[in-house]
């Protein structure tokens, strides 16, 4: 039950929905890309991924002082269904903005 709730809950705010399309779309994206892209500050950035990281959706891989965020490999269905759920939203979602120095 726990899970189910925090899976939800995660789900249940528009920029986070937005965000997991956009990674969903751009497949691996920097943290300062998805900053740049969505013109907000880093900690609050920082704040969404961590809560949708938490619900399972997404796996992060560090590369030097870089995070790059995935949909995470395997995926349950249900949060594959989730995320196919919101592929059919009409949704404003920004073009990837790259913005890291690597």
């Amino acid at each position: 039950m726990e899970d189910f709730l925090k899976t939800i809950s995660a789900v249940n705010d528009e920029t986070r929905v937005k965000i997991l399309r956009f990674i969903d779309i751009n497949k691996r994206v920097c943290v300062c890309d998805i900053e740049s892209s969505f013109n907000m500050i880093q900690s609050r950035i920082s704040r969404h991924l961590k809560i949708l990281k938490d619900a399972g959706f997404l796996r992060v891989q560090r590369e030097g002082r870089w995070a790059y965020y995935s949909i995470r490999e395997p995926l349950d269905i249900f949060r594959q269904n989730i995320i196919k759920e919101i592929s059919y939203l009409e949704l404003d979602i920004p073009k990837l903005n790259k913005s890291c120095n690597v």
